[in-house]
């Protein structure tokens, strides 16, 4: 067989006015990774080998939140959680982890999400299954199904349900209070729970509640933890969740980082309430309490939801901008990861747990009456005509 040379230089065939200003288009990173050996560690694989498309964005999003995030103890750090997280071990897996190592300072989750990690807690199983079964006989065996994982109706939710109640009539309880105080408190109850089955770090809301990382839950009456509030409210309990405390208090967390010339970033697994909730501090700033606001720094987002149907969920970082709640100058530092967020959230926990030491805790749950004070102090600064009432 012949030898064929290979040119020592390939010259374009194309006249040279299309060849002008091309460089800053083919000066990325070279697509051509070395052979998989099976030996490379997750943060390598990620670098080298997640190189285009969906990977790509990964790859981003972990480098965003592990070089930008967490470079600084001064960013702080909003999580939401939308999407069954917990029933499918992510709570435990990954988000715990994140809490534990300071990497995560307030999250916003769906309250379905608080709910089944009381589960954990209490250590009451959930089961791998199959989404390939019939229905009507998991509902004859008293089995419930959360598409491929099973629970036991009896042993598991009536059981949960049954310690929730015994929790909300407790003294501590019998008041109005926002989310965060309520998960606080319940998360007291579930850091008890893990200390009595010796499963530690089990538990979203047990983590949560030693690291003094405030909870809110954006739709309240949207869960289990909803519906057995408004069953003991039958009976005469006092508990009643005010949703206003939760925007103001989780307002209060953005603008204290911002007035102390610090950044904020959000990491958002899934949509739903929970991103728009944790996205809507902003809005609350600039446009109802009129505080001059830019938007968040950073954005990361792991979604299947499309742009183009208009809901939330797909809504993209450059829409975002439009609401001011992202900073337009900071729009390069935003990434959307198409992907499951069962598969992204525990490689990007991976990643930046092998990448990053632990940063000192924020504890931002015990200095939410100092935030609300200075929320409430900025606010007259920048409104002083408004009505003062009480």
């Amino acid at each position: 067989m012949s030898t064929i040379k290979l040119p020592k230089k390939f010259v374009s065939q194309y006249p040279h006015q299309f060849a002008a200003g091309k460089k800053r288009f083919l000066s990325g990173k070279r697509i051509l990774p070395s052979p998989i050996t099976g030996r490379e560690s997750l943060p390598d694989l990620i670098n080298h080998t997640f190189l285009a498309y969906n990977a790509a964005r990964l790859q981003e999003g972990c480098r965003l939140f592990t070089e930008k995030m967490l470079a600084r103890d001064d960013v702080t750090v909003g999580m939401s959680l939308a999407g069954a997280l917990t029933p499918a071990g992510l709570g435990s897996a990954a988000v715990v982890p994140l809490i534990k190592a300071g990497f995560v300072d307030w999250i916003v989750s769906t309250g379905a999400n608080l709910y089944h990690d009381m589960h954990h807690a209490m250590n009451l199983p959930l089961w791998k299954g199959s989404a390939a079964v019939r229905d009507p006989e998991l509902r004859r065996l008293g089995v419930v199904r959360i598409y491929d994982i099973f629970l036991d109706y009896n042993d598991v939710l009536m059981r949960t349900d049954d310690v929730l109640r015994q929790m909300l009539v407790q003294p501590e309880f019998q008041k109005e209070m926002g989310t965060a105080e309520l998960h606080y408190l319940l998360g007291r109850y579930c850091a008890q729970f893990e200390e009595q089955t010796g499963r530690q770090d089990a538990s979203i809301l047990a983590a949560a509640y030693r690291a003094g990382v405030p909870c809110f839950c954006s739709s309240p009456g949207d869960s289990t933890i909803g519906m057995n509030i408004a069953g003991v409210e039958l009976c005469g309990n006092k508990l009643r969740i005010n949703p206003s405390i939760d925007v103001n208090e989780s307002t209060a967390i953005v603008l204290d980082a911002k007035q102390r010339r610090k950044k904020t970033g959000v990491v958002l697994v899934g949509g739903g309430s929970p991103k728009n909730f944790t996205l809507q501090t902003e809005p609350q700033i600039q446009e109802v309490l009129r505080i001059p606001e830019v938007g968040h720094d950073y954005f990361l987002q792991f979604t299947d939801a499309r742009p183009d149907t208009g809901g939330l969920s797909g809504a993209t970082p450059s829409e975002a901008v439009s609401w001011g709640k992202v900073d337009p100058n900071q729009l390069p530092d935003a990434v959307v990861a198409y992907l499951d967020s069962t598969v992204g959230l525990p490689l990007l926990t991976h990643y930046a747990l092998a990448q990053r030491k632990p940063r000192k805790l924020k504890r931002l749950y015990d200095q939410r009456g100092a935030m609300m004070k200075r929320l409430t102090r900025v606010f007259f600064a920048n409104n002083p005509d408004a009505p003062r009432q009480g």
